[in-house]
């Protein structure tokens, strides 16, 4: 099945001096949202972003904002995150211990709710979860920094997932995010992937206007 691959590049590799410029340019070029990584230094060995920062997004576009909460006990941030306009809310399930009801919560306050899978999280963690998904991410990195080179084993991964979604009759999103250039964006749509997260190859490019089109071209070149 033919699928239009959506594109959500990461503010993670953004000039954050540029902001509001860099952001307006994947606008213009078609970019369908905005992804923010937000890292509490405990979950992963980095620490970026807080609501203050999705919600000066919110000020400058219009696209839906994509948060991936790389953190311990998700279910703090549900409100603040909302509050601030955060479209999908996606955690970790190893990081909070009641995992359905914290997805429950989140579509309570308006959210998409999604579930991230580390490279070495199995896949079983979200199957007694499919039907309260409405993004399901894979990483193709271990998270923490950007810039890291594809995972190849998540593309079995990414296979697998959909297979799992397909059979639950599942609309969830199946998101992937790590080394997504234009080489793997063939390799992660071609096993299953819809939603394509890429923060260095857009906005570490000449052109992040054109890296978006090129993205969406090389993830399903005849759609």
């Amino acid at each position: 099945m033919t699928r239009r691959v959506r594109i959500a590049p990461s503010v993670l590799s953004a000039d954050l001096i540029r902001l509001a410029e860099q952001v307006a340019a994947v606008e213009e070029a078609g970019a369908d949202w905005i992804h923010v990584d937000v890292m509490d230094g405990r979950f992963v060995p980095n620490l970026t972003f807080g609501a203050g920062l999705v919600a000066a997004l919110h000020r400058i576009t219009k696209l839906p904002l994509d948060v991936h909460l790389m953190v311990v006990e998700p279910e703090r941030y549900i409100a603040p995150f909302a509050e601030a306009g955060a479209a999908v809310f996606t955690f970790h399930p190893e990081a909070t211990v009641h995992v359905q009801r914290q997805l429950v919560a989140v579509r309570e306050r308006g959210m998409q709710a999604g579930l991230a899978l580390n490279p070495a999280s199995p896949l079983w963690l979200v199957e007694d979860v499919v039907d309260d998904l409405d993004l399901l991410l894979i990483m193709s990195v271990n998270p923490g920094f950007g810039g890291q080179a594809y995972w190849p084993a998540a593309t079995d991964k990414i296979r697998r997932a959909r297979q799992l979604l397909d059979a639950r009759r599942s609309q969830a999103a199946l998101e992937v995010d790590g080394g997504i250039t234009r080489d793997t964006a063939r390799t992660v749509c071609a096993a299953g992937a819809d939603t394509l997260v890429a923060g260095s190859a857009i906005f570490c490019a000449d052109d992040p206007g054109r890296a978006v089109r090129e993205l969406r071209q090389a993830g399903y070149p005849e759609a």
